[in-house]
């Protein structure tokens, strides 16, 4: 759908627009590429990711070589109308390198300001699962196994509705933090991905959106 006018977007002087590519589900910058009009008018038409390639001076249909497409989920200006934000859904890496992202070389991080992130969590469980390092308790439910794991995610499920039953809104913060860190370590002994969670729940909203949609009719 269609939100506002295309005519109102600043293209440059070669008549073109920057457009930041990021992952919808990942929120991860995937690449940064330009569109002109008609790429941008054939990206809304097919909805897939088209641009203007600098070097070559021609369109460019992101996978139509690869098959890495890049599904569009959205596109947004932003306040000057002179840049898009393009969420999609991409079907393999974004860079014409093979990586997942064309922003892979770190230039600077703060030791102090290190972002925290669910992606994160599950990098470092993948890493105490495949190094098994001393001392560490994670390490120790991956050594135990299955069982184990599955016994602890139960007695978390336990604290989770006694300290809710209790109406105690911070244990209860404490408790839940236990159980998704305890089901995290189970999705990683077993294989599954945040993607697969997120795309399973995604699912589920749009059947409830159309039961919605059914119940007032």
């Amino acid at each position: 759908m269609l939100e506002m006018d295309l005519s109102e977007l600043k293209f440059d002087e070669k008549g073109l627009i920057p457009a930041i590519v990021v992952d919808a589900v990942t929120k991860r910058v995937l690449t940064l590429a330009y569109m002109n009009e008609e790429s941008l008018k054939i990206s809304l038409e097919k909805e897939l990711t088209c641009f203007f390639s600098r070097s070559r001076q021609e369109l460019w249909l992101k996978g139509e070589t690869s098959g890495n497409y890049q599904h569009i989920v959205s596109i947004t200006a932003d306040c000057d109308r002179d840049a898009l934000v393009v969420m999609v859904e991409p079907d393999g890496p974004a860079c014409h390198l093979g990586t997942e992202s064309c922003f892979e070389y770190p230039v600077y991080f703060s030791e102090e300001r290190q972002e925290f992130s669910l992606r994160g969590l599950m990098t470092l469980l993948q890493g105490r699962k495949d190094e098994k390092p001393e001392g560490s308790y994670t390490t120790y439910l991956f050594e135990k196994g299955l069982d184990k794991i599955l016994k602890k995610i139960g007695e978390e499920c336990t604290e989770v509705i006694i300290a809710a039953k209790a109406e105690d809104k911070k244990e209860t913060i404490y408790e839940i933090a236990d159980l998704a860190y305890h089901v995290m370590v189970l999705m990683t002994e077993q294989g599954i991905t945040l993607d697969e969670i997120h795309k399973e729940l995604a699912s589920r909203h749009i059947i409830d959106h159309k039961v919605k949609q059914e119940k007032m009719t």
